[in-house]
């Protein structure tokens, strides 16, 4: 079946919107795996997020307690515990924020550029998780991951199941810079730590995405073990498919 054929008998059965040309399609299936602006995100990324966290954990460390002063959040378990020492970075409050906001700026930058790449490239069609399309595949590869289905599902570029990590990594940096901003100005934006529920809920919630970051990150890791191949995609962009 062509690839125009394939669009049109799929359309409904896998969410892609209708106004996709068979142009468009053909333009995606014919890229590299990896095209440059991705691989430039990723690896510009990768310092950025290490000097992020380092940083923020050392302004954890000048007050490592969440909830407000007097009635700490009982379901943290780490309250009056600092970080590891090995774990941060700027020596004290004032060098970590200056680390922190310096850098936070550029990881932000980064995750626009990113976010607008997608859009405008159409590589969202391919990464991005589409709930029509991905979830029968996301929940049939992680019964493949737990051993409870024999073999894994087809899958393109990406499983559903991946597809539903990258597309929360995104939803997670937008909490992440949300809830940063809150922390920055508090009072001049005094609306968005409200929406938020205040400084504290706020700051824990900026700790909470940094952990899901990395338990992503440990995961995101883990996989790359697996198929090494994907590694080499991300350095080279991967072999560009046959027109």
């Amino acid at each position: 079946m062509c690839t125009c054929a394939r669009v049109r008998a799929s359309r409904h059965s896998t969410g892609v919107s209708p106004v996709l040309s068979c142009t468009a399609v053909r333009d995606l299936e014919h890229r590299r795996p990896q095209p440059w602006p991705i691989r430039v995100a990723h690896w510009v990324n990768v310092p950025l997020l290490a000097i992020m966290a380092a940083s923020g954990l050392q302004i954890l460390a000048a007050y490592p307690m969440l909830g407000p002063q007097g009635r700490p959040y009982g379901w943290y378990p780490f309250q009056g515990t600092p970080p590891p020492e090995w774990s941060r970075l700027g020596d004290w409050l004032a060098g970590a924020r200056h680390w922190h906001f310096a850098f936070g700026w550029f990881l932000t930058l980064n995750g626009v550029a990113y976010v607008l790449y997608l859009a405008l490239s159409g590589e969202w069609r391919r990464r991005l998780f589409l709930p029509r399309r991905d979830t029968r595949n996301a929940l049939a590869t992680l019964a493949f991951y737990l051993r409870l289905r024999g073999h894994a599902p087809e899958q393109g570029l990406y499983n559903g199941l991946q597809r539903l990590a990258y597309t929360g990594t995104l939803v997670l940096g937008a909490l992440s810079i949300l809830s940063g901003l809150a922390l920055y100005k508090p009072v001049q934006l005094r609306a968005l730590a409200s929406l938020l529920g205040g400084y504290d809920p706020a700051r824990a919630l900026h700790l909470i995405v940094l952990a899901l970051f990395a338990l992503f990150t440990v995961g995101h890791i883990l996989m790359v073990l697996l198929h090494p191949r994907t590694l080499g995609e991300m350095v080279t962009g991967g072999r560009k498919p046959d027109a």
